[in-house]
């Protein structure tokens, strides 16, 4: 939730840039066929280096899109699918992790057994939501929610303090909206009122799959009003996404008690006890208004409540129960939501709930069987070389003066580095697997989590804790940390080519690093100084200049329009952090490959035909080669930081000078756009 992270990008291993020069056998890196010859580079540059290899990967039924980082995501569940099922096809000791990957998997993939418990595994919880008599029982149930993983209302997790890092501290966070996004339920727009009609009915089709209609006797329509109309409640009481971005606007360090004094009636005092935080004296409670206006819909309407908390309980389970509870779940958030036409395979989510429960543990046998050793040492000598470029790139930068460039520099340096997996690996001891449902165990896997969360909380920060498993193919920057994370499992092909000349291996990872890293000077980044803390060590006029040039991106992504029918516009402010992390990776790398170039480590002459600056900007494109579906264009230009791929490539190129050179860009091409026109930050 408050990670800036490039959240689908992937990674691949990277020779180290200091390593003796390269034979001439190295191949160019470029797969022709991926390449779309007959469009123009100049014109539609994602169009020419990515539509070669859209048309021979289609979008099949079961994706909203599909792309290069996919394929490794793919990859990546067939290598775990094969480690749990290893372990799952032999008998081990009682309480052993083998034990526990072996017995959730295998209730998991138990098809016949899910189907004949139906609703059976949540019927519990939902007769004692059904049994509530009054506020104060609502209080209470919702404490016994939040310990199970359930969420209505709000969100309680253990995040660093922004005045002083170096601690944990409990936060309050919003939550509580089923379809995730606010916008989806205030807009008037012919999309997103067919969104809600289409929620609502599955809202209506759940509670009669589970009978909690006949527990509330209540009509199932009846139901799903009432939870519609608190979930509208809270959507308007929530912050905008533009506003969450903003961290001074969600710290708001409290006292218990006058946190407790923003909703009497949930008693917020009596929640954190029964939370295990009863000596706890402050918190940040991010969206003030928001708790107070919880507790306002918590006293307004019992019934509603228990529908409302019912609905959390049914949504939660749904993915975990009988096939008519996943259908019904797929048909909205998979194809209303997404338009994906078929839902996952069975062995693909049940290795993905697996994954989730166990993500170290199973994470430990990936990383023996999977990542090199070596990986971790040349990944790290790449990262020291793009901090060498970007620390070049800010004593060059005209529009920061002296002091602002130090502070800069010294956060770069002390940035912390993380690469492949931990140090130390979580225990999983406490973690009970039983062979009784499927869901009973999601439940207590939450409890477990829950309790590793609450142990956080009011203790120095753990600045060496993963907050990715070494599986994940992904990569973060942590602002309270200062930190850099690139897990095992995008150090791997297909984007890094060991045998190609490494123009390529910058285009691609070595982007990737110096978006990651640029992460920490971007419009939020940029707010914490080199110990994580929200502090402001920019001077006034230097800080006046990176807003104004950051605007130029801003104005620039607000133009482009991504959806005809409804009209809908990139969300430039939304978006900002990544395309000024997308910007500033692409120069940093650049810069680095040229240092390369010049100590004779990448080739600088052509190869197949292409020059080293043209198959640096190719790779970069080709890491955003993906299909994707309208409806998914919507939901992700509504929920998404990140700027969809195409726009990745087409919006953030025209900025680059050198790649403006690289392919002979002229005024009257789309892909140019004028010298004074182009953003100058990284």
């Amino acid at each position: 939730m408050k990670k800036t992270c490039i959240a689908i990008m992937t990674l691949g291993l990277f020779a180290a840039c200091n390593q003796a020069p390269k034979t001439p056998e190295l191949t160019s890196g470029i797969n022709k066929s991926n390449l779309d010859t007959t469009a123009s580079a100049t014109d539609n540059f994602y169009q020419y280096a990515c539509g070669g290899w859209m048309a021979q990967n289609p979008l099949t039924e079961e994706y909203s899109r599909y792309g290069s980082f996919d394929q490794l995501r793919e990859n990546n569940q067939e290598q775990l699918k094969t480690l749990i099922e290893e372990v799952s096809a032999n008998k081990h000791e009682a309480n052993s992790i083998g034990d526990k990957i072996a017995t959730l998997y295998n209730m998991g993939m138990d098809s016949v057994a899910l189907n004949n418990q139906g609703a059976e595994p949540i019927k519990g919880l939902l007769s004692n939501i059904a049994a509530l008599k009054n506020t104060e029982e609502l209080s209470k149930e919702l404490i016994n929610l939040h310990k199970n993983g359930i969420n209505p209302f709000f969100g309680l997790f253990a995040e660093a303090d922004y005045s002083d890092s170096k601690m944990t501290i409990a936060w309050l966070w919003q939550s509580g909206i089923g379809m995730g996004d606010r916008d989806y339920y205030l807009k008037n727009d012919d999309n997103s009122k067919d969104l809600r009609a289409k929620y609502t009915e599955m809202i209506a089709n759940m509670f009669t799959l589970a009978g909690y209609d006949k527990m509330a006797n209540k009509g199932a329509n009846e139901l799903a009003k009432m939870v519609m109309d608190i979930e509208t409640r809270l959507a308007k009481a929530s912050y905008d996404k533009e506003t969450l971005r903003d961290p001074y606007k969600t710290f708001h360090k409290l006292s218990v008690a006058e946190t407790e004094a923003l909703a009497k009636d949930i008693k917020l005092g009596e929640y954190f006890k029964a939370m295990g935080l009863a000596e706890m004296k402050s918190l940040n409670v991010g969206q003030p208004e928001f708790i107070t206006e919880c507790n306002n819909v918590l006293k307004s309407n019992i019934e509603a409540v228990k529908a409302y908390y019912a609905w959390n309980v049914i949504n939660t389970a749904a993915g975990y129960l009988s096939d008519d509870f996943t259908k019904e779940s797929f048909k909205f958030y998979g194809t209303a939501l997404s338009g994906k036409e078929e839902m996952r395979p069975r062995w693909k989510r049940v290795t993905s709930t697996v994954d989730g429960a166990l993500g170290e543990a199973v994470g430990q046998m990936y990383v023996e069987k999977y990542f090199p050793k070596e990986a971790k040492e040349r990944m790290l000598n790449l990262v020291d070389n793009l901090k060498t470029a970007f620390g070049e790139r800010i004593k060059a930068a005209n529009w920061m003066n002296d002091t602002t460039k130090g502070k800069a520099l010294e956060k770069l340096e002390t940035i912390l580095v993380k690469v492949g997996y931990p140090d130390t690996w979580r225990d999983y001891s406490g973690l009970e697997i039983k062979n009784d449902s499927y869901f009973a165990n999601i439940l207590r896997s939450n409890q477990f989590d829950i309790e590793y969360m609450i142990s956080k909380i009011d203790k120095p920060t753990d600045k060496y804790e993963w907050l990715m498993t070494p599986q994940t193919v992904n990569a973060y920057y942590n602002p309270t940390t200062n930190e850099i994370c690139f897990p095992a499992g995008i150090l791997q092909p297909p984007f890094f080519d060991m045998n190609a000349d490494d123009a390529v291996n910058y285009g691609a990872i070595g982007v990737v690093i110096g978006h990651e890293m640029t992460h920490g000077f971007d419009d939020q980044g940029r707010q914490y100084d080199k110990d994580g803390n929200l502090k402001d060590w920019w001077t006034a006029a230097d800080a006046e200049n990176f807003t104004n040039n950051a605007q130029v991106l801003v104005d620039w992504f607000n133009a482009i329009k991504v959806c005809d029918n409804p009209e809908t516009y990139a969300n430039g402010k939304f978006t900002l952090g990544e395309n000024i992390a997308d910007n500033g990776g692409v120069q940093i790398s650049y810069q680095a490959m040229q240092n390369a170039i010049a100590k004779g480590q990448v080739n600088g002459e052509a190869m197949d035909g292409f020059t080293t600056a043209q198959r640096f900007f190719i790779a970069y494109a080709g890491v955003w080669a993906g299909n994707i579906r309208e409806q998914e264009i919507l939901r992700l230009t509504s929920i998404d930081p990140h700027s969809l791929g195409r726009l990745r490539v087409n919006a953030t190129l025209p900025h680059i000078t050198a790649f403006i050179e690289a392919f002979d860009v002229k005024e009257g091409d789309n892909m140019y756009l004028a010298p004074e026109k182009r953003v100058v930050l990284w």
